[in-house]
């Protein structure tokens, strides 16, 4: 049940990715995997930090505290989602080849 909390989570913040300039690698897909995958991630390990087990909570270990622990996550996954993208976008405007000697 934590594991769903988790995904409705990521997939809450990921909507509020329109308001953002579209430079996510992989576009807005991109962006949707960034944020489940963080979502899962780190909800994961503060809820095995939290309880000293490495596992997903259930139907009675689940409650708003804990769906709320992807919320760090979903945005993290976000930002390293855009951030490489806009390092792909700035590297492909770079000029190719050597510069050019003046004369």
């Amino acid at each position: 049940m934590g594991m769903l909390g988790w995904v409705l989570t990521g997939l809450a913040i990921w909507h509020f990715t329109i308001w953002l300039p579209d430079r996510f690698w992989g576009g807005i897909v991109g962006a949707l995997l960034g944020s489940l995958t963080g979502a899962i991630i780190i909800g994961l390990v503060i809820y095995a930090a939290e309880s000293s087990s490495f596992a997903v909570p259930g139907q009675k270990a689940t409650n708003v505290a804990v769906v709320l622990y992807a919320a760090p996550g979903a945005l993290l996954g976000i930002a390293v989602v855009y951030l490489a993208g806009l390092r792909r976008e700035r590297r492909s405007k770079a000029p190719v080849g050597p510069p050019r000697a003046r004369r």
